[in-house]
């Protein structure tokens, strides 16, 4: 595979400016988070397109515990669970879930939990199954962005906008330890404004390291001005090993992060046009960094790991070999 080839294989299109995606399970079609209040089912291989009625804009989903679902997090803090894959997808489950903006959910390992978190400070632990309330936990003081389930399922790690990381014991549901990661979060004095938190975050297979992706070297919280960055840590030492930036350096946020099997890490960049970045592992300089037709908000890694998928501010889903032109 030779990522230095990656090409765009397939552009879609949607009328409003997209802010999330994710493959289904299957990988047979991508779903994007639309400013027009609704999430748009893609079929990878031919461009067809169904609307999933969301009334809110979704900048969190994954795919549900059955094959076929999806789960979707809203501005509104509602969780809905579809019935994504059948011809016209259908909401199963409707959950009021949080006080304002669901930022991230995740499915846990063995499929039996559903964790998601936002805007009210509440990480809140559904049955995947029927959607009902299992667990609250309390504790990050400032909006949280993201959360990762640790490979083993054992753990939960919750990351806010001041560079806070949470460990979470599942089991007991206890915080083990927090950590702090300091290049991704700013408070920007002359704005007296906070800027940073985590925008991508994920574990490596073997659950040794953890990525996390956001802003650094900002100049001017109230436009945004920084670079892209990941962070990776050492999840048993709760140590930062590197930070990945771009050459340039390109401006903006990363909006995510992706771990490749092949040693590779994949980022998006949302300014100077947009970008895909890869990095080898321990290279702090990427190796090759993709020009996009526009900003990359969001994107996600194909299930068998040869695609990447992009959603672009401009209301395009770039679909993306991993590799030179057949």
């Amino acid at each position: 595979m030779d990522f230095t080839q990656t090409h765009i294989v397939h552009d879609y299109k949607v009328d409003r400016p997209l802010m999330s995606c994710c493959y289904s399970r299957d990988g047979a079609f991508v779903f994007v988070g639309s400013e027009d209040y609704k999430v748009w089912r893609f079929n990878v291989a031919e461009g067809s397109q169904v609307e999933l009625d969301t009334d809110a804009w979704v900048r969190a989903m994954c795919p549900g515990a059955l094959d076929g679902t999806l789960v979707t997090g809203g501005y509104d803090g509602r969780l809905i669970i579809w019935d994504a894959q059948q011809e016209t997808p259908a909401a199963t489950k409707t959950i009021d879930a949080h006080q304002g903006w669901i930022r991230s959910i995740t499915l846990s390992p063995d499929r039996k939990l559903l964790a998601s978190a936002g805007n009210d400070l509440v990480i809140r632990f559904w049955d995947a199954a029927d959607g009902t309330l299992v667990r609250e936990l309390k504790g990050h003081e400032s909006y949280i962005y993201n959360l990762a389930f640790h490979p083993s399922g054992n753990t939960l790690v919750s990351g806010d906008l001041y560079g806070n990381l949470f460990d979470w014991d599942v089991a007991t549901w206890e915080q083990k330890r927090t950590w702090k990661s300091e290049s991704l979060s700013k408070y920007d004095k002359g704005f007296r404004a906070q800027i940073g938190g985590f925008r991508g975050m994920i574990f490596s297979a073997d659950g040794n390291r953890l990525a996390c992706s956001g802003i650094t070297n900002v100049s001017n919280a109230f436009a945004g001005v920084g670079n892209p960055s990941v962070v990776i840590f050492d999840y048993n030492e709760a140590k930062q090993v590197i930070e990945h930036l771009s050459k340039g350096p390109l401006q903006g946020v990363c909006w995510n992060v992706a771990l490749h099997p092949e040693k590779v890490i994949i980022g998006s960049s949302g300014g100077s046009g947009g970008h895909l970045l890869f990095w080898k592992e321990g290279e702090a300089e990427t190796f090759h960094q993709l020009k996009m037709p526009s900003d990359v908000r969001d994107f996600a890694l194909s299930p068998d790991h040869s695609h990447v998928a992009a959603a672009h501010g401009n209301g395009h889903l770039s679909i993306c070999k991993l590799d030179k032109k057949a």
